[in-house]
């Protein structure tokens, strides 16, 4: 696994991080109706999460977008590494997307003005898939 990332990675991988720390910064000070609704939509969509009381989830939340976001604005953190978790998390969030009622027109992929703001979050697949890919297949 080659330690740095490539120079040409660095864009995409500033782009993505720069925006997925500062969501993770920004939900370490959501108060409680802020974290019972990102828990909500979340449970809603991935069950297993209803037991967690709200407030522990946006601290995990908020933790897991900081070190992902850090992951990526750090050029030693392998692409292979930092792909693959970018490629989970923007999995997770299109998830969200697909499962939850109201984020899409009735029988269709494309998003509702609700959904719209997930669905942008295909651009985050895009970058963690494509760093995935050139690491497994260049070889140096």
């Amino acid at each position: 696994m080659r330690l740095l990332s490539r120079p040409h990675q660095l864009p995409a991988r500033i782009a993505a991080g720069a925006i997925i720390l500062n969501s993770g910064l920004a939900k370490r000070s959501a108060g409680p109706e802020a974290a019972e609704g990102l828990h909500g939509m979340a449970a809603g969509t991935y069950p297993f999460l209803k037991d967690l009381e709200p407030a522990r989830f946006v601290r995990l939340l908020s933790t897991a977008e900081i070190a992902l976001g850090a992951a990526l604005l750090v050029p030693v953190v392998p692409s292979l590494l930092a792909g693959a978790a970018l490629t989970a998390f923007a999995g997770g969030l299109l998830g969200l997307y697909l499962r939850t009622p109201g984020m899409r027109e009735e029988g269709t992929l494309r998003p509702s003005q609700q959904g719209l703001t997930i669905a942008k979050d295909v651009w985050l697949l895009g970058i963690g898939t494509g760093l995935v890919v050139e690491e497994i297949t260049t070889r140096d």
